[in-house]
C-alpha cells in the first residue's frame, strides 16, 4: 500500500516499558532523518523500577522516573526533535481522539495552505483494555494508522491497521484477533501494583522482536511510502518471524 511522504508526521505512542522503551530512540533517530516536519508524542503513567531494568531501556539513574519522560528527554533533544511527552495513561475516548486527531503545519510562508499531518498510531500496551479503547478510535478516525504489538514471553505479534477517508483498508489488532475484544480486564491504572507485578510474563529477547517489527513496519510507511506488511508473528524460542502481507484483491478484508 501507498503512503504520502511529502506529509508532516505525527506519531503517538502509547505505552514506554518493555517494547516501547525500545522503539523510542529508533522512532527518534528515523524522525531525524525525515525531510519533512515530525513529532512524536510519548504516552506512559508508569514509573521505572528496579524490576524494570532487567529487560527495559532504562537504568539505575531512571529509578523512580516517569517513564515516557526519561524516554522524551533522553532522545528527543538529541535528535533536536520537540521533547513530547504525556506522564499519565490514556485512558478514555476522548482524550486518545484528541491526539490522534491531526495538527496543521503552515509549510510555506508565502501561502495561506495548511497541510495535515499524517498520523500514526503506536499501541506498546501490554493489557486489551488499552488495545480495545485504541480499536474504538481507530474505527472513528477518519485517516489513521495503527500498528499494535503485543507478546508474552517468547512470542508475539504486530498488526498494522489502516483507515483511509473513513474506510477500513486493514482491520486492526481487533479485527484480526476478535478475541481481544471481549475480554474483561482494567486499565493499567486500575491494576494494584501486586497486579501489575503478576501481569503476563515477558522477556527481554520477545520486546526487543516486537519493537523492531513496529519500527520496520514504521520505517517502511515513512521512509519508502510503502509497506504491504499487514502482521508479523514471531518466536524467539524458534528464532523465527512469518510475515502477512497484502493481498491486493483482498485489501479491506
Amino acid at each position: 500500500m501507498k503512503y504520502p511522504t511529502n506529509l508532516p508526521v505525527k506519531i503517538v505512542q502509547l505505552g514506554a516499558g518493555g517494547t516501547g522503551g525500545h522503539v523510542a530512540p529508533h522512532l527518534y533517530r528515523l524522525l531525524y532523518s525525515l525531510e519533512r516536519p515530525a513529532r512524536l508524542i510519548l504516552c506512559d503513567g508508569d514509573i521505572v523500577e528496579p524490576r524494570n531494568l532487567v529487560r527495559q531501556n532504562f537504568s539505575p539513574a531512571d529509578l523512580g522516573e516517569n517513564k515516557a519522560k526519561v524516554l522524551a528527554e533522553r532522545y528527543a533533544s538529541v535528535f533536536g526533535i520537540k521533547t513530547e511527552y504525556i506522564p499519565s495513561y490514556v485512558e478514555n475516548l476522548e482524550e486518545l481522539m484528541t491526539l490522534i486527531t491531526p495538527g496543521e503545519w503552515e509549510l510555506d510562508p508565502n501561502s495561506y495552505r495548511r497541510t495535515p499531518e499524517m498520523v500514526i498510531l503506536l499501541g506498546c500496551v501490554d493489557n486489551n483494555r488499552s488495545r480495545q479503547l485504541c480499536h474504538q478510535a481507530f474505527y472513528k478516525a477518519r485517516d489513521l494508522i495503527y500498528i499494535d504489538s503485543g507478546n508474552g514471553e517468547f512470542s508475539g505479534q504486530v498488526v498494522c491497521g489502516v483507515r483511509r477517508k473513513s474506510f477500513t483498508v486493514f482491520k486492526p489488532v481487533g479485527g484480526v484477533h476478535p478475541q481481544m475484544l471481549k475480554e474483561k480486564g482494567n486499565f493499567p491504572s486500575e491494576m494494584s501494583c501486586a497486579a501489575a507485578a503478576q501481569s503476563d510474563p515477558q522477556s527481554m529477547a520477545a520486546n526487543i522482536t516486537a519493537a523492531t517489527a513496529v519500527v520496520d513496519m514504521v520505517y517502511n510507511i515513512l521512509t519508502h511510502g510503502e509497506s504491504r506488511v499487514r502482521q508479523t508473528d514471531f518466536s524467539t524460542k524458534t528464532v523465527k518471524m512469518q510475515t502477512i502481507l497484502e493481498n491486493p484483491r483482498r485489501i479491506g478484508a
